[in-house]
């Protein structure tokens, strides 16, 4: 035999072997298997960068607070933020704000400045400011079509219904009102339904993938469960109602669907457990919510990712109460407890995707409501949001 023909078996021999080891390898450590659940999800980290307090302040005759809802235009570089002040210290509003960022000669990020630019007063549709009491705006959101969707809790106790309308962007005049379902609207004493009393349409959000003549699709859940849907005796999760609206460039808007979202259990000290936002990711079907709770130990905050998946249309159901085994809800996983943190927390309840920071990663903000409070503060909070690949 020659030595080629030796060397080449002597190399096969050896490949050979070095093949089996590899699978013998492979056999006795199989790869973990993953759950269809943990498919379902994108693969997030978050990571806290800054804090911000925003300056309790007068700006062009109105007191800068309550702020309840925030969103991002990119086009202009500048925050919508929205006050929940239901026309009783100024006139129902929104402002933008100019967010200044700053990186240190160490590579570090800063918030150097939040400072609005403008404000906006609200108009209804006799083209009147709102009289007090009349509104009570929670969300806001804006579309491709530059205009703003604002979301209003509304008084059951003053017999005052909640809505979701979209105004005009510069001047704050209201254009339409979206319908809601009879059963978000409060019903007859002998058969109690709706919303509770400053439990309703805390968030909103729009998912603006296509063009600005496009239908787009808009978001919005309750704080907690309806009249009719809750049990009041104890029950580990609230059971929320989410609301998937198309918006066509003609014709009214259109209730695709609504599921169900199941609140995340709260410690017994808290007092207030709620659904407080919703911010549609770029990929369609996909959310992030903020869960918030205050109680005699303070404030807590907790984002999770919210996927539609095979959830169940909750529409034709007129009770969530009691067995619900056969209702797929929305699938949703924790992403970030705001109270590892180790920082004084606020009221947060705004949330919306930033510019690009200085690094070109993605930023994720976080506004809380300090309720024109003295003891309480108006919170900016900024994170980089990172999709691991």
């Amino acid at each position: 035999m020659s030595d080629r023909r030796i060397g080449f078996f002597t190399r096969f021999s050896i490949s050979l072997v070095l093949f089996c080891s590899l699978l013998s390898l492979s056999a006795c450590n199989p790869p973990q298997r993953v759950s269809a659940q943990e498919r379902m999800f994108r693969d997030f980290t978050l990571e806290f960068i800054d804090q911000y307090e925003i300056p309790k302040v007068s700006y062009k005759d109105t007191l800068v607070g309550g702020l309840s809802a925030i969103a991002y235009n990119r086009e202009q570089d500048l925050f919508y933020v929205l006050s929940d002040d239901r026309s009783r210290k100024s006139p129902a509003r929104f402002y933008s704000f100019k967010l200044g960022i700053e990186q240190t000669t160490d590579a570090q990020i800063k918030i150097a400045s939040f400072e609005p630019q403008d404000v906006t007063l609200l108009h209804n549709e006799a083209g009147k400011k709102y009289p007090k009491g009349e509104i009570d705006p929670e969300g806001l959101t804006i579309s491709p079509r530059n205009t703003i969707f604002i979301s209003s809790e509304g008084n059951p106790t003053q017999d005052i219904a909640p809505f979701i309308a979209e105004f005009e962007l510069e001047t704050g005049q209201k254009l339409s009102d979206l319908r809601l379902p009879q059963r978000f609207l409060p019903g007859d004493s002998s058969q109690p339904q709706g919303i509770q009393e400053n439990l309703a349409f805390e968030s909103l959000t729009i998912n603006r993938i296509g063009l600005p003549e496009d239908p787009f699709r808009l978001f919005t859940a309750t704080e907690s469960a309806l009249l009719q849907d809750e049990s009041f005796e104890g029950e580990e999760q609230s059971r929320i109602r989410f609301l998937h609206y198309v918006i066509n460039p003609v014709g009214n808007p259109v209730l695709l669907a609504e599921h169900l979202y199941l609140l995340d259990p709260a410690p017994i000290e808290v007092i207030s457990n709620g659904l407080t936002e919703l911010l549609a990711l770029p990929k369609e079907g996909y959310f992030l919510s903020l869960e918030r709770t205050y109680g005699f130990t303070g404030a807590g905050a907790k984002l999770f990712q919210v996927v539609i998946g095979n959830a169940t249309d909750t529409s034709n159901i007129v009770s969530l109460k009691g067995n619900i085994a056969q209702v797929q809800p929305l699938q949703k996983q924790l992403l970030f407890d705001l109270q590892d943190l180790g920082i004084y927390l606020d009221n947060l309840e705004g949330m919306t995707i930033g510019p690009q920071l200085p690094d070109g990663s993605r930023s994720l903000l976080l506004i809380s409501d300090d309720n024109f409070n003295d003891e309480q503060i108006s919170q900016l909070l900024l994170f980089r949001l990172v999709e691991n690949k």
